[in-house]
C-alpha cells in the first residue's frame, strides 16, 4: 500500500467516525427509544454501502484503492459492531429481553440482507 492510499485510509476512517457520531445523534434526538436505533441505522447502512462498494470493484466500476478508501477506511469508522454488542448485553442485562434479541439476531439479518442487497446492486443486478 502506498503512503497516499495509507493516508485516505486514515482520513476517511476518521470521517467515518465522525459521520456515526452525527448521524446516532441525529436519530437519537429525533426518535428517542430504550432501542438503540441509531446503531441500528449505522450498521444497516453502512453495511449497504459496503456492498456496493464491493459489487463496483468486483466489476471493476470503482478501483481497488476506492474500494479500499472509502470500504475499509469510511465504513470502517462509519459501522460499530462493537457498539451493537454492547448495548444488545445492556438490554439484556436490564432484562428487556426481547429487545435484546431482536437487536442481537434482528439487527444482524438485517445487516447481512443489505449487505447481500448492495453488493447485487453493485454488481450490476
Amino acid at each position: 500500500m502506498n503512503p497516499a492510499v495509507f493516508a485516505a485510509l486514515s482520513v476517511a476512517g476518521g470521517l467515518g467516525a465522525v459521520l456515526r457520531f452525527v448521524i446516532d445523534g441525529f436519530v437519537r434526538a429525533r426518535w428517542p427509544s430504550g432501542f438503540p436505533v441509531g446503531t441500528a441505522v449505522i450498521n444497516v447502512s453502512g453495511s449497504f454501502i459496503l456492498g456496493l462498494l464491493t459489487g463496483l470493484g468486483l466489476r471493476m466500476a470503482l478501483g481497488h484503492n476506492w474500494v479500499l478508501v472509502l470500504g475499509t477506511g469510511a465504513m470502517g469508522g462509519y459501522t460499530t459492531f462493537s457498539t451493537a454488542s454492547m448495548e444488545t448485553v445492556r438490554l439484556a442485562q436490564e432484562r428487556r429481553y426481547v429487545l435484546a434479541v431482536v437487536n442481537g439476531l434482528g439487527i444482524l439479518a438485517a445487516t447481512m440482507f443489505a449487505a447481500w442487497l448492495g453488493l447485487h446492486l453493485g454488481r450490476g443486478g
